[in-house]
């Protein structure tokens, strides 16, 4: 076994513990303000105590998880006054994202991928599948930051990304009437991208995630105190 194999190894365990550890956090398995302990951590995702360590240093930089050299870490709370800064930067972000898309000499291309997304999310509502609803529409997401590709809005988008999907896959999973704002929304979003029309992609995918925002405010509102 080579020094670099082991080096890589030793940085794969961290990633892939902060990944499984952020998909529960994200999707709720870890509820907010849970306490955690690094022999806690180790023991239920089968890692010594060292790379739990690391694992937390990369989701507090991810906004999930807070510390303190007192108490120790904690998931980070869900509070109205995160949701609405999160939104507000989404609202702007994922507008551009759509425009730049839309003005990609791949856009047409990507009319069969876009079609075949928007079947996943219609079958996701049928049957009421909020966690197949959040995985095709995160998909979409990713497909529509790859046609913009801007290097500079990626590392945007990424900085809120862990944040901005715990609220995402939070009102999927809340609100029906948010997953069928939702399909409508994106289903001309990705005619607009695919048909060229940078200023309605642009102003669509605003107009959709404001809407998402103002209707699901009440809701995160009374499930969480409006904690900073």
């Amino acid at each position: 076994m080579t020094d670099d194999y082991q080096r890589d190894i030793a940085r794969a365990i961290p990633d892939e513990l902060a990944r499984r550890l952020g998909e529960d956090i994200i999707f709720n398995r870890l509820p907010p303000e849970t306490r955690l302990t690094e022999e806690q951590v180790a023991a239920t995702y089968g890692v010594s105590r060292s790379p739990v360590r690391e694992a937390v240093r990369l989701l507090e930089r991810d906004g999930l998880v807070r510390r303190s050299a007192r108490r120790g870490f904690w998931v980070a709370p869900v509070s109205l006054t995160d949701f609405d800064e999160i939104y507000i930067c989404r609202i702007a972000l994922e507008a551009i994202a759509a425009e730049s898309a839309a003005r990609s000499p791949d856009a047409r291309a990507a009319e069969a991928p876009f079609a075949d997304l928007l079947g996943r999310l219609r079958a996701a509502e049928a049957c009421g599948d909020a966690r197949g609803f959040f995985d095709a529409d995160v998909e979409g997401s990713e497909l529509i930051y790859k046609l913009a590709a801007n290097v500079t809005l990626r590392r945007l988008l990424a900085s809120l990304e862990k944040q901005a999907l715990r609220y995402r896959f939070f009102a999927y999973a809340q609100s029906p009437e948010v997953i069928r704002l939702s399909v409508e929304g994106t289903a001309t979003i990705y005619d607009a991208i695919c048909a060229g029309d940078a200023a309605r992609a642009r102003s669509l995918t605003a107009e959709l995630i404001d809407s998402i925002w103002h209707k699901m405010r009440a809701v995160i509102g009374q499930s969480f105190q409006a904690t900073a």
